[in-house]
């Protein structure tokens, strides 16, 4: 078979970095390595899923690493919110590359995770293929459609329906990929939509992103007018669907509205607490509140310069765990897990590609300084994250229930919840 695109070969520190979590019947399979580039596609170098930059480690002694492979193995883990793409080693070629639709697969760094399931929002706004502005229908679907192109030639990753799937893909050292949306906004204001959606594979859905949309107000919105009349029709058919619902980056008021008229708990997929950062892209004690108060779950953000605080304003595995205890602190052990928010490649580079379609002037602390990073070190990507989650709660000696639970468990108890099946 040729090679799939203008892939590098595997870092050499990939197989121990792969050692760090559970083993996965991953065969080495890269994405579209069933067409030939250069014919059926145009091939880019895209950057290394491991090894990109210099690996951290967080520091645990030998009997607590023992531990963490332990709790990796025998829990069922899962991201709340991640970016499975690999993006071009050059980020000033990343319009070109989503503009010809085939977007790659972090399938190397993803076996590599130990994760179980993870909630993929693939493009999102970002899939400017037809549309400079992004969130298009026709995009969306192009985009959706590829990816699943893609997963259909392979078997290490399966796509996630209905909780057995996340429970298969645990058994038998697979990923369940659980296809998702930050935003309705390509829904407009075709309620119906979401159905189709719903039928294509979609089981997880934001109310609005950064710019207001038929349904409600997004972060970035200096007037919150709240869950519009077609929002709450979308919300009811959704709690009808069976498609969770995220209020990430969802404004204040319309979250509140949101987590109030849903009959299913709502999930806050990746974000952090405003009360130790004051930023928009962060949630305020209320929400977080409200939140857990209807059983709903906050997946804690680590994409790079948003989950800072006044303690760890270099933003680091340090500063995203803060905003972690402080919300475990605030509304209990059962509300809180993680949405990291990663991908494969320079993600500091991307925001400032995309700085108009991802919230990132909206995000801006008012009146703070930071000092800004080129990765968030120990969390740069989804490889490297996810074990040294554990490791770091291992060494902060939570218990064993206490990291099942938020290494997954929570996720989990929602979706038998919201999800049909």
């Amino acid at each position: 078979m040729p090679v799939s695109n203008s892939m590098p070969e595997p870092a050499a520190g990939a197989a121990a970095a792969g050692s760090t979590a559970k083993r996965k019947k991953y065969d080495g399979y890269r994405s579209f390595q069933f067409l030939e580039p250069g014919v059926d596609y145009r091939p880019f170098q895209l950057a290394r899923e491991i090894g990109r930059v210099s690996p951290y480690v967080v520091e645990v002694s030998d009997a607590q690493e023992q531990r963490v492979q332990r709790l990796l193995a025998e829990n069922v883990v899962i991201s709340l919110h991640e970016h499975l793409m690999v993006i071009p080693e050059d980020v000033g070629q990343v319009f070109d590359y989503i503009r010809e639709g085939r977007i790659f697969t972090g399938y190397e760094g993803l076996a590599a995770s130990g994760l179980d399931a993870v909630c993929e929002n693939f493009l999102n706004g970002a899939a400017t293929i037809t549309s400079k502005m992004g969130w298009k229908w026709t995009d969306i679907i192009h985009d959706i459609g590829m990816r699943f192109a893609d997963l259909a030639h392979q078997d290490f990753v399966i796509r996630a329906e209905r909780v057995d799937d996340i429970l298969r893909a645990h058994a038998e050292g697979r990923v369940a990929l659980i296809p998702s949306l930050e935003a309705a906004t390509p829904i407009e204001n075709e309620l119906d939509r979401l159905d189709v959606l719903y039928g294509l594979g979609i089981r997880m859905m934001g109310i609005a992103y950064s710019e207001g949309n038929a349904l409600g107000c997004g972060l970035r919105e200096p007037r919150d007018g709240g869950l519009t009349v077609f929002g709450r029709q979308a919300v009811e058919r959704m709690n009808k669907l069976g498609i969770a619902i995220d209020v990430s980056h969802s404004g204040d008021q319309t979250a509140l509205d949101t987590i109030r008229f849903s009959k299913k708990p709502v999930f806050i997929t990746h974000a952090g607490a405003r009360a130790l950062w004051p930023s928009r892209r962060l949630k305020p004690d209320e929400v977080i509140k409200a939140c857990a108060e209807r059983g709903g779950v906050i997946g804690i953000e680590a994409a790079p310069h948003t989950t800072l605080t006044r303690n760890h304003p270099e933003h680091s595995i340090e500063s995203v765990m803060e905003h972690f205890e402080y919300c475990v602190e605030l509304v209990g052990i059962d509300h809180v897990t993680f949405g990291p928010d990663l991908l494969f490649g320079d993600h500091v580079a991307l925001h400032k590609a995309f700085a108009a379609h991802l919230s990132i002037g909206a995000s801006k602390a008012s009146g703070e300084d930071h000092p800004h990073v080129p990765y968030v070190r120990g969390l740069e990507n989804i490889a490297e994250a996810w074990p040294n989650i554990v490791r770091w709660l291992v060494k902060h000696n939570y218990s064993d229930d206490e990291i099942k639970k938020v290494i997954g468990g929570n996720t989990l108890r929602v979706l038998r919840e919201v999800w049909h099946g």
